[in-house]
């Protein structure tokens, strides 16, 4: 969480930040449509949004020759 009024300021120091996500005067939110999770060992990666059905699938390719 980033606590300040200035809006420049607050966006600096969320790019500097090496996170899944950042609050700025708040400490907590939450939409479906918004990727939620952390980074390197913190998680299991994104949840929610397209970034997240990725992260709970299993991908299969299934080939059929023609007959």
């Amino acid at each position: 969480t980033i606590f300040t009024a200035d809006d420049t300021l607050a966006a600096e120091m969320a790019a500097r930040l090496e996170c899944g996500g950042v609050f700025i005067n708040g400490y907590s939110a939450s939409d479906a449509r918004v990727a939620f999770g952390g980074v390197k060992k913190s998680g299991f990666g994104r949840e929610l949004s397209h970034f997240g059905l990725h992260e709970f699938c299993n991908v299969q390719t299934v080939w059929k020759n023609r007959v």
